[in-house]
């Protein structure tokens, strides 16, 4: 298919539909890909520039920095400890400003409706072969959320070994508590190592909740915005109500929105952060 810039006229929704796969649009860069990269260097952009000199009397954008880090590490406190904390922290922080980002990035008008192709109506789910959108939300894509939920499992494994041991990991998944002891005892190891044999495929499809929990309510959301957008046309308005309505009709969901883009930021770092106090709490500490 050979991929033609396209201009956005007012016959086109200014939010379109978010095909279920990522398009390619610069060789093997999708355009989720390509958002992520946006989002990243903006993050990077914006805390350098905050952070480039130090006051004591903090800015507003150093004071912006400091407070996601101290909400961040404070909420990690409150599950992990200090010590633990400290050491997830920085991957910790990092999926988080980058999911918020990423899902607020996501609600900017052109995001998902600029883009490359044919146009011949308005933009609709099964329009994703005659057009390309240049911008496609980084955290509805299932590929984006699984890879970083594949790299917080890697540093969960090397942080839960280094701090009970490979003896504690293996004995928090496979070992029998209560320390009975006899054939009472014995039953127990048995029916523990069973238990263990699921928790280990819990283990297994863990990146896999956390990945399908963010793409679906940032998909839903998504399609919710442009459906929305397109009810006038759907229910038939005249053309100039119609055009209102593509205006007017998402502006209340947008509110909803960032308040789930929030939210589902929290919930995915405050799961990691479980998932690291679950492997990592010894016996004998208090809770």
């Amino acid at each position: 298919m050979t991929l033609e810039p396209s201009i956005l006229t007012p016959g086109y929704a200014l939010l379109a539909a978010v095909p279920l796969n990522p398009e390619g649009i610069f060789g093997f860069v999708t355009n989720s890909i390509f958002v992520a990269a946006i989002v990243t260097g903006l993050i990077l952009w914006f805390t350098s520039m905050a952070t480039k000199r130090m006051e004591m009397v903090p800015g507003k954008k150093q004071n912006l920095v400091e407070f996601v880090v101290e909400f961040v590490l404070r909420e990690l406190e409150g599950i992990l400890g200090h010590k633990v904390a400290v050491k997830v922290f920085p991957l910790l922080a990092t999926i988080f400003v980058f999911i918020l980002v990423s899902n607020w990035f996501g609600l900017v008008p052109g995001v998902g409706s600029l883009g490359f192709g044919e146009k011949t109506g308005p933009i609709t789910l099964d329009a994703t072969e005659h057009y390309v959108p240049l911008l496609r939300p980084a955290t509805a894509d299932l590929n984006m959320n699984l890879g970083m939920a594949a790299v917080f499992m890697i540093v969960w494994l090397f942080v839960s070994i280094k701090e009970v041991g490979l003896k504690g990991f293996l004995h928090h998944i496979f070992g029998a508590k209560g320390g009975m002891t006899g054939l009472l005892g014995l039953l127990m190891a048995v029916i523990f190592f069973l238990v263990g044999i699921i928790e280990v495929v819990s283990i297994v499809f863990r990146p896999v909740s956390l990945s399908l929990r963010l793409y679906g309510n940032i998909f839903a959301g998504e399609t919710l915005l442009h459906t929305m957008a397109e009810l006038g046309e759907t229910m038939g308005w005249p053309d100039a109500i119609a055009f209102l309505g593509r205006i007017a009709l998402p502006i209340p969901f947008y509110f909803m929105e960032l308040l789930v883009g929030m939210v589902q930021a929290i919930v995915f770092t405050l799961l990691c952060a479980v998932y690291v106090q679950l492997s990592t709490a010894h016996d004998d500490e208090e809770h």
